[in-house]
């Protein structure tokens, strides 16, 4: 049995009990939380291949051809060197930036060589995978300062001291335009325009520079310069790590093998891939509280596809729990909250999503926010003269924008909870978008005297509540 298989037996010894139990859900978390550490040097190769493959979209050539190479090279005592691009352009991350590097730390975790590659030349380019316009240049100064949050915020799904890093302008830097002129003779435009990024931005006249036209070649260069056997990256760079595989034959190399893995759709649920311009992410740097309620706001049906894509889950555990959902033995707000303690355990360790799971179950629950402990707060005697609006966004942080705090009461999510007598008795008042823009101390009086109720009073927008003081 491996060190593998005997964790999913006992997972699943816990999984078959009552997941409504913090006792049981904690065990599970301390269990399946270990496994981020878990050495898998002794998993055959077909099982490594496996595990790689089915969090994959698509392994090229076949997950079978995966596991040919790593027998092969572990026939010569070694392993597989393995390759991951990031071109740091912004300064923080949120969980969709995780997915390749949780793969990434399998395979060092199974004993293979691995190498971050930062684009710190390509970064001045800008990958215009999916993108509709040109990305802003950026300075040498941004892209450090980007590189070293990048670091931070991943670290917990990542072991950075085990790992070889290579900055691409190393070689891209000296590259001459001779050498580009040679090289793009041997690539057909029409290889590099049958992006359809690229068409449907040229078919809406938005334009595209050569630059943008040949990131594909740059980064398919530090494929050649590492010569190495597989690299990994999100589904929206199969054709930049396909661009890899060809330059690699023209350079007489072995072309790399390539492993996609899914883009991770946003907790909004509208579809649309996880991306902080659209609000759906959540951010690496986010509190626990704040990715323990964000989880739990997520349509039952990303479960599973959030189950695979951050926890250190089987296939086989996440069909458990599923047929017992089925069979009606387990409600999906308990998996729900199982999952979002796996991501705040990820995050910020056991003891926090404890914390975070009796904090919502506080709120949620028993329905008396009087039980959660450390719930933001503002005082109505220092802030009473802003607006709500205001006071969400750049008092509570609850809202990225003032906009965004009115997109909300327009959607009769902003509101006044008033708990009255000793049993937490609440009465919600829904607050119409024109009052998002009001002072707080005329709105919170006016709207407590038109009810004719009194009590402790607190501020909700969403699923987010801060108690109101000095009213």
């Amino acid at each position: 049995m491996t060190r593998l298989g005997d964790s999913v037996q006992r997972a699943s010894r816990l999984l078959a009990q009552d997941l409504s139990s913090d006792e049981t859900v904690g065990q599970l978390l301390a269990e399946t939380g270990s496994r981020r550490y878990l050495d898998l040097s002794d998993l055959p190769a077909k099982e490594q291949a496996a595990l790689i493959g089915a969090r994959a979209v698509d392994v090229l050539p076949t997950v079978e051809k995966l596991a040919e190479e790593i027998e092969a090279k572990r026939a010569q005592g070694k392993g597989l060197h393995v390759k991951l691009g990031i071109d740091p352009t912004a300064a923080d991350v949120h969980l969709g930036h995780a997915v390749p590097v949780i793969i990434l730390s399998r395979f060092q975790r199974m004993g293979h060589d691995v190498t971050l590659i930062i684009g710190d030349f390509t970064a001045k380019i800008g990958d215009p995978s999916g993108r509709t316009a040109e990305r802003p240049a950026l300075t040498d100064e941004e892209i450090a300062k980007n590189l070293s949050g990048y670091q931070d915020q991943v670290r917990p799904f990542f072991d950075f001291e085990n790992v070889s890093f290579r900055n691409n302008s190393d070689w891209l830097g000296d590259f001459t335009f001779p050498q580009l002129i040679t090289l793009l003779a041997q690539i057909p435009a029409s290889s590099l325009l049958q992006r359809e990024d690229f068409r449907n931005r040229l078919a809406e006249g938005s334009g595209l520079t050569m630059s943008e036209l040949i990131y594909p070649v740059a980064m398919a260069l530090d494929s050649v310069e590492l010569d190495c056997d597989i690299e990994l990256g999100g589904l929206d760079q199969l054709l930049n790590m396909q661009m890899g595989r060809r330059l690699m034959e023209l350079h007489g190399q072995r072309p790399q093998m390539v492993a996609t893995m899914p883009l991770i759709e946003g907790t909004d649920g509208s579809g649309a891939k996880m991306s902080k311009s659209k609000g759906n992410y959540i951010g690496m740097t986010a509190g626990p509280d704040d990715v323990y309620g964000k989880i739990m706001s997520i349509p039952d049906r990303l479960m599973v596809p959030y189950l695979r894509a951050w926890t250190e889950w089987t296939d086989a555990e996440i069909d458990q729990a599923g047929a017992r959902i089925e069979a009606g033995t387990l409600h999906p707000m308990d998996l729900k909250k199982v999952l979002a303690g796996e991501v705040v355990t990820a995050l910020h360790g056991a003891e926090a999503a404890k914390a975070a799971r009796a904090g919502f179950t506080a709120q949620f629950s028993k329905k008396s926010f009087g039980d959660v402990e450390a719930l933001p707060s503002v005082d109505a005697a220092e802030h009473g003269a802003e607006g709500i609006a205001a006071i969400l966004t750049q008092v509570l942080e609850f809202t990225p924008s003032a906009s965004a705090a009115r997109r909300i009461a327009k959607q009769n999510g902003l509101r006044l909870v008033v708990e009255t007598g000793d049993g937490g008795e609440q009465r919600a008042i829904v607050l119409p978008e024109s009052d998002a823009l009001r002072p707080l101390a005329e709105v919170v009086p006016e709207k407590l005297a038109e009810a004719g109720v009194s009590g402790t009073v607190y501020l909700k927008a969403g699923r987010k509540i801060a108690q109101i003081h000095g009213l």
